[in-house]
């Protein structure tokens, strides 16, 4: 049997030998263009790691695929307190074939700074992709991108996205193209697995999806808030607001203002 070249067009299946796959599967990782696709995250203090690492573990595999950390720090500090060095500065960042937005605690601060939101701005106006996950959405939404968009983001916080003056959809992932976004950390890797798809065809982003063996089987089946407890999910959006809602809001003002 070989597998299809247009599936393995891939320069991170090296790891992938006929020993993994049988003797049988031909192999290749050439890759039928030269073009670059560029995939840029925003990081910024208080980021949650998860958010950006599943989906640069799918977007890396693509072909053509360059990964750009962009930073206006030399060193990130994650809300875990990981010390993340980014690839390149807001400057130095190029155009984004896909624009990444993670969240975490740090979208508070992310919200009201208007050079990260100059930035995402700027970067979104050329990208083919402007995605989010998790609470990143709100920093897509206080740049002002998401008004009258379909959008989605960690459960805790989904209620606030409307006084962003976007529409609140509870699913994995929500499509309004040209943005994509995802709820809560995990379901960042679903959202880059369907881009992947989107662009490189769904094949690529079936064999992608193979090689890093995603097929979550969660132990407790408590991962979204129609299957967490009710009173779970009341605690979680309350503390969330009371955390939040006056950074969201103001936000807002500023969004309407300008």
């Amino acid at each position: 049997m070989k597998v299809p070249r247009d599936i393995l067009q891939c320069a991170s299946v090296s790891w992938v030998t006929r020993n993994h796959l049988g003797s049988d599967v031909e192999l290749t990782t050439e890759q039928s263009s030269t073009e670059h696709f560029d995939v840029v995250v925003l990081l910024f203090p208080g980021v949650t790691q998860l958010d950006y690492v599943g989906p640069v573990e799918v977007f890396g595999r693509c072909p053509g695929a360059r990964i750009h950390l962009a930073a206006r720090e030399p060193q990130v500090v994650t809300d875990l307190g990981a010390v993340v060095v980014p690839s390149c500065n807001l400057a130095e960042a190029p155009s984004a074939s896909v624009l990444l937005i993670p969240g975490g605690p740090g979208i508070v601060d992310a919200m009201a700074d208007s050079e990260l939101l100059a930035f995402v701005e700027a970067q979104a106006a050329g990208a083919s992709w402007v995605c989010s996950v998790c609470t990143g959405s709100f920093v897509l939404g206080a740049a002002g991108l998401l008004k009258g968009r379909r959008a989605t983001t960690h459960w805790a916080s989904h209620p606030m996205l409307a006084d962003l003056g976007c529409i609140p959809v509870e699913e994995r992932v929500v499509v309004d193209r040209p943005f994509a976004t995802a709820a809560g950390v995990s379901a960042g890797i679903d959202l880059a697995l369907w881009v992947a798809g989107e662009v490189f065809g769904a094949r690529k982003g079936s064999w992608i999806e193979m090689s890093l063996e995603y097929a979550p089987q969660p132990p407790f089946g408590t991962g979204a808030a129609v299957t967490a407890p009710p009173h779970w999910v009341a605690m979680g959006r309350e503390a969330m607001r009371a955390e939040r809602l006056n950074a969201v809001q103001d936000a807002a003002r500023r969004m309407h203002e300008n």
